[in-house]
Order: C-alpha cells, then structure tokens, then sequence
C-alpha cells in the first residue's frame, strides 16, 4: 500500500509559512505585496480556480486585484488591461487566467506579461530560465511536483522520472526541473509507441495527460513514485489520470485527486507572487 503524499497538508504549511513573510515585507516596504489576476469569460472551471486563488492570497496577506471581462471581450481589450497593470508599480504580479476564449491569442497576451510579474512562469524568459537551470519563476504545478518528492526525501539523483504529457504548463517544465535535481527524464506524450513498456521502467512517474484514470496498475513499476497532475470532472466526481484504487497497492508513494498537485499548484503561486516582489523591491523596480 502506497504512502500518500498530502499535497493539501503541504500546502496549508507552506502558505502559513508565507503569511510571515507577507507581514515581515509590510512592516519591511511600508505596502501589502499585490497581486492582479485577469480572468475573461465564465469558464466553470477558471472561476473555481480564481476563486481559490484569491483566497489563499487573502490568507496569505497578499492584495488581489480581479479583473473580470466578458466573453465578448476583444483581444484589444485584454492587452489594455495587461498593458496597464505592467505599467502599474503598484502590482507585483500578474496572471491571467488560463484558456482565454478562442477569439484571443494567448501567446501574444503572455508576451505582455514583464518577466518580473510572470508568477505563472509562463513568459519565455522564465521559461528559458527553467531550461538553462537559471534563476527565475518556475511554473507553479512544476514547482509544486518538486516541492512534494522533495517532501518524502525521495531520491533523485540518477532516478529514471518518465513524464507523461509535454504541456508547456506542465509537461515540459517539470522535465526541465527533475532535469536539473539530475533525474534521467523520458517525456511520452500521444504519439509514443509502447508507452506501458517505457512507464514500467519509471522510479518516478508524472501523469499530465488529461485522461482520467488512464494509468492503470499494469504500467507501474513495483515502488515506483507516482504524482498525479489530472483533474478530471467525471458523472462519480473529480479523479486524475492515474487508477488510484488500482495503482496504489504498487507504488511506494502516490498523490491524491483532489488534495494532492492542486493545492500545491496554489501554494507555490503564492510563493511566485512573494518572489516577485522581493526581486521588484532588490531591483527598484
């Protein structure tokens, strides 16, 4: 039987962790650190997600900004607002909520995100810090996997971590950063042949496919660590991309869905936005 890997307990750790923080950086700067999140149209799930966002900067200390436009809105009206915000020195950092309708390019409106205010990571500078292992704002779900391997002592270096999923949000960064902790990384994505022969050789394993329940048991390695990053909405509820009940009597560890990845996705974005500041406030900004 599998040990479980508590992301929401992690969580609720690292966040009142940055409670202090948030308050040693008030009392430091003389202003509350200040987040802006965009969300534009009524997608269920990116409501939720801003949502619980907002709240755990609330608990954090962490002063949130809503920005709500209709699904209607162009795609000059969301660079307005991001154009705006980049100029404010007021705002440390930005997200906007992702997938933005159809009509918008997403590319195009990351791109207008400063470096410097990207807590999702999304910008491609950071995104090429990741890559060249150098200092910057990681992906918050990336960052999050990390944090909990780490969490159990899990031994990295020289471990075989086979990613399932080559998402710019998830799969490929967190390949870049088990890359770096000098894991020996395989990335499978829809197009793999013999994707159960090359799951069976994983000590860890990252599941980002989008399936639910797609790992089954007989793709696991005996002991293997696996992290599920799925969050799929069911008839019988949320479940990931791994077969919990089935992988779970195999692996030596495995996260839950829910409380596992997803709440460690929120806590290190609170850990984003902190960075974020204390780098404006070094560089006078």
């Amino acid at each position: 039987m599998a040990c479980i890997i508590d992301g929401k307990a992690l969580a609720a750790e690292i966040k009142r962790n940055l409670k202090k923080d948030a308050e040693e950086f008030e009392t430091r700067y003389g202003r509350k650190i200040t987040l802006a999140v965009i969300l534009v149209g009524e997608n269920p799930a990116s409501c939720v997600y801003v949502n619980n966002k907002v709240k755990a900067a609330e608990f954090v200390g962490i002063k949130s900004l809503s920005f709500r436009l209709p699904e209607s809105a162009t795609e000059r009206d969301v660079e307005q607002v991001v154009k705006s915000l980049a100029a404010d020195k007021s705002v440390d950092g930005i997200l906007v909520q992702l997938p933005l309708p159809k009509h918008i390019n997403e590319e195009k409106i990351l791109s207008l995100v400063p470096p410097e205010k990207d807590v999702d990571g999304f910008t491609a500078e950071n995104v090429g810090n990741t890559t060249l292992f150098k200092e910057g704002i990681n992906s918050c779900t990336p960052a999050g996997i990390i944090y909990m391997l780490k969490s159990i002592n899990a031994p990295l270096c020289g471990k075989h971590a086979v990613v399932i999923g080559r998402s710019n949000i998830v799969g490929k960064p967190v390949a870049m950063l088990l890359l770096k902790e000098n894991c020996t990384i395989t990335v499978c994505h829809s197009k793999t042949e013999n994707l159960g022969e090359i799951t069976r050789q994983a000590d860890i394993l990252i599941a980002a496919v989008g399936k639910p329940r797609f790992v089954k048991a007989d793709m696991v390695k005996d002991g293997a660590i696996v992290i599920d990053v799925g969050i799929n909405r069911t008839e019988s509820g949320l479940c990931g991309d791994v077969d919990f009940d089935g992988v779970k009597d195999k692996a030596s560890y495995i996260s839950p869905v829910p409380g596992g990845v997803g709440p460690m996705t929120i806590a290190t974005l609170m850990q984003n936005v902190y960075k974020c500041a204390v780098r404006r406030e070094n560089a006078g900004l």
